[in-house]
């Protein structure tokens, strides 16, 4: 009688797993610059020369003597290393107190403007106050407004309440004006905030201060950098409103310094240069540091 043979089962568990052969990615072509872009890469290099000119024009001219300025003018090389024009400007305006005037007072507006621009942006775009587009619109105006039809009456105002010659005056008047953009900017960006983000956080619990600072605040933090950032520039490059309200040399500000060199009649170019230079510094400093935060929160709206 015959058997029959039974094959064996084969597990597909143990089976030893085949490599999948892997397709060959087509490589993307490049495509041929065309004489468009070469045109708009020679618009944008010339455009970066002339930006950058004036700048290399400060470094030249700081490090050049008056001879050397005489005798070659503002395009030529100096002969030699020349750093008495920064010696002399930081010994005659005591220049790390005017620094350190100029990062508090831009510092301290940058901080106080970012808070109450999130604090009105965050009932105009999200509490729907009524008549919510003529305040967003009042704000837009008040903000156009030139510095020089507020200074007299920003003068007698701070002159009655003691604050005139002290940089809290100051704080005050950049914190108003930096904060009237703010709020204009956020609320239009809290304005189209997910509803279902916020009714989410309102069912688990959280009373509308903390969804303010736990799910608002953190979502918007580039662009709270990005509001901070603008903030301190504008503030440090300010030069009417610190000239007028700081009138004694211990309050006063890095731009304001820089007018003490120039005279009626005449003028030290290459120590000017220098002060500039000095005065550049910081600000070059501060962006580089936060160039990707500027960057990053820049692009932040264009990813989901």
């Amino acid at each position: 009688m015959a058997t029959s043979v039974v094959p064996p089962v084969q597990d597909d568990r143990i089976r030893p797993a085949v490599p999948t052969p892997r397709l060959p990615v087509a490589k993307q072509r490049k495509r041929p610059k065309t004489a468009t872009d070469w045109v708009v890469l020679a618009v944008a290099v010339a455009f970066g020369v002339l930006v950058a000119l004036p700048f290399l024009l400060i470094l030249v001219n700081s490090f050049k003597s008056p001879q050397d300025y005489t005798a070659g003018g503002p395009l030529s090389l100096p002969t030699s290393l020349y750093l008495d024009g920064i010696v002399e400007f930081w010994n005659r305006v005591e220049f790390p107190a005017k620094l350190w005037n100029s990062f508090v007072i831009a510092g301290l507006v940058a901080f106080f403007a970012v808070v109450i621009s999130v604090l009105n942006a965050y009932a105009l775009g999200i509490g729907r106050v009524r008549g919510r587009t003529w305040i967003i619109v009042l704000f837009l105006l008040a903000n156009m407004l030139p510095q020089e039809a507020l200074l007299y009456p920003l003068y007698f105002m701070f002159k009655q309440v003691g604050l005139y010659d002290n940089i809290w005056a100051v704080i005050i008047i950049f914190t108003v004006i930096q904060s009237a953009f703010g709020t204009y900017l956020l609320s239009s960006v809290y304005g189209t905030f997910p509803k279902e983000v916020l009714e989410a956080a309102s069912l688990d619990g959280a009373s509308r201060w903390q969804i303010l600072w736990r799910v608002i605040v953190p979502i918007s933090r580039p662009t709270l950098a990005v509001l901070a950032i603008f903030f301190f520039i504008w503030t440090w490059n300010e030069f009417l409103i610190p000239l007028t309200f700081l009138v004694s040399n211990d309050n006063q500000t890095v731009p304001v310094a820089i007018t003490a060199l120039q005279g009626d009649r005449l003028m030290d170019v290459t120590t000017t240069s220098a002060s500039a230079l000095l005065g550049l510094i910081p600000t070059l400093v501060f962006f580089l540091i936060f160039q990707r935060t500027l960057t990053r929160g820049i692009t932040a709206g264009a990813v989901k």
